[in-house]
């Protein structure tokens, strides 16, 4: 049996013994195998034998593996049943936290979520686009759209990206029904069980849970105030040999952090050397004032996927996000989408098209963009007037990750803004590992609440 414990690591040996025996029955044990004597495994990984059966005892206790008194350990009969209980574990603490998260609102306050108060949205003017394109398009009511989208709406993406100096022709854009469509579609043709993929940590729960779904083993890499942390992805590449990196660039969810240009560059050169592929995640776009450098840029598009979406802007319930590609993995990319939906919703892309072509979308964010500039501003006086400490200064976007030096678990802090009306979401479903955090996400969007004021004020 070949692990690789790295006795340099920061991660405990015990739990690189638990992930590397596990990954070994994967690939190659069969049920009822035997595996190596405590004695045996102690040796050849220069690890304790208290590590060495803590190590079997978890291993046991998740159905890998099974004990027989006086014989040794066994691989189980239902190793690959484990694999799919593991896998619905971390979908069920997905969607429960979003179970609660999306139930009618009735007085509660959603300090915590990841939207746009419903007051913010500019009624007036997305009813006229709506009326404009159901009299102007029966086929955008009734009819499926063409399998990369609407062309004219990829073509006004194509001069969007352009701003950002992403170069890429009409036909290597696609759409989707919004970024979570488009982040499935990535993973259904990039990925197979048992793949490891790195994330951000900190980062989006839901990528957690879809990645859970398709059994894919998930490595947390740390994110600093300048984007993921260089040398702990170094580390991680040269350990796991990932595929895949999910990465968001600006106004990152949910340190409210963007990429720095020398972080940005080291990680394109980290994924050159050790060919890997790059998610750029860029769905908040358009909430940043002055634009910094995307990894799409610097990269020509060449093993950086990118991923948007109007979404957050326009309106939770107008799904339309976009890919954008390598020309080689466009089509593969397009029949995964059609095979799973069909096709994105034609009307929506049109609605979208029309907001933009004539310059509602962009007066829309314009006012977005003051409007939470002001907010993070009186959440960072606040915040800080009342002892709380952020992780990071956003430069805008809708989230500041926080926590306060007296409570030592974000999931008082939940239970005490329960209380008062407000519903928040603890720490560690925004951490791979999920482990127990004092850190805390606010939507800024939401601070002039007085309930907001009143729990800023003392969380405890």
């Amino acid at each position: 049996m070949q692990v690789k414990i790295d006795p340099l690591a920061e991660r405990p040996r015990v739990e690189q013994l638990t992930d590397g025996i596990r990954e070994w029955i994967e690939r190659h044990g069969a049920p009822g195998e035997r595996l190596p004597s405590i004695r045996r495994l102690s040796a050849t990984q220069a690890v304790s034998r208290n590590t060495v059966l803590e190590a079997y005892e978890r291993l046991a206790a998740l159905g890998w593996i099974v004990s027989r008194p006086g014989s040794g350990f066994y691989v189980a009969d239902g190793a690959v049943d484990a694999t799919e209980r593991e896998a619905r574990s971390g979908m069920a603490d997905v969607s429960d936290e979003m179970w609660q998260l999306f139930q009618p609102e009735g007085d509660s306050l959603r300090l915590g979520c990841g939207w746009l108060p419903t007051a913010w949205r500019d009624e007036e003017t997305f009813a006229r686009a709506l009326r404009q394109v159901a009299r102007q398009s029966s086929a955008g009511l009734f009819e499926y759209g063409t399998p990369l989208g609407s062309p004219e709406l990829r073509a006004l993406l194509q001069e969007r990206l352009r701003g950002l100096a992403i170069e890429a022709d009409a036909n290597q854009l696609l759409t989707t029904g919004g970024g979570s469509q488009a982040l499935d579609v990535i993973v259904r043709w990039m990925l197979r069980p048992g793949d490891t993929v790195l994330v951000e940590s900190p980062g989006y729960y839901n990528l957690f849970g879809l990645l859970h779904l398709h059994r894919v083993n998930v490595v947390g890499v740390r994110r600093t105030e300048d984007g993921p942390d260089p040398e702990h992805l170094e580390a991680l590449l040269e350990r796991h040999s990932p595929r895949l990196f999910f990465c968001h660039s600006v106004l990152h969810n949910p340190t409210g952090t963007s990429l720095s240009p020398e972080v940005a560059r080291r990680v394109l050169a980290l994924a050159e050397r050790h060919d890997l592929w790059i998610v750029e995640d860029d769905i908040y776009a358009d909430f940043q004032q002055t634009p910094t450098p995307r990894l799409a840029a610097l990269d020509g598009l060449r093993r950086v996927i990118y991923v948007g979406s109007f979404s957050k802007t326009l309106s939770c319930s107008l799904r339309v996000g976009f890919i954008a590609a390598p020309p080689a993995l466009v089509k593969p990319l397009v029949d995964v989408k059609m095979l799973s939906n069909i096709a994105s919703s034609s009307f929506a892309e049109q609605v979208v098209a029309t907001l933009l072509r004539n310059g509602s979308y962009r007066r829309l964010v314009d006012r977005l963009r003051l409007r939470l500039s002001r907010r993070m501003s009186t959440a960072l006086e606040l915040a800080r007037g009342s002892g709380w400490e952020p992780y990071a200064l956003p430069r805008g976007g809708m989230f500041l990750w926080a926590r306060h030096p007296e409570v030592a678990s974000s999931r008082e802090l939940v239970a005490s803004a329960e209380r008062r009306g407000i519903r928040l979401s603890p720490g560690e479903v925004f951490l791979p590992e999920a482990n127990e955090s004092p850190w805390i996400r606010l939507n800024v969007a939401y601070v002039d609440d007085a309930r907001a004021r009143t729990f800023l004020a003392d969380p405890r």
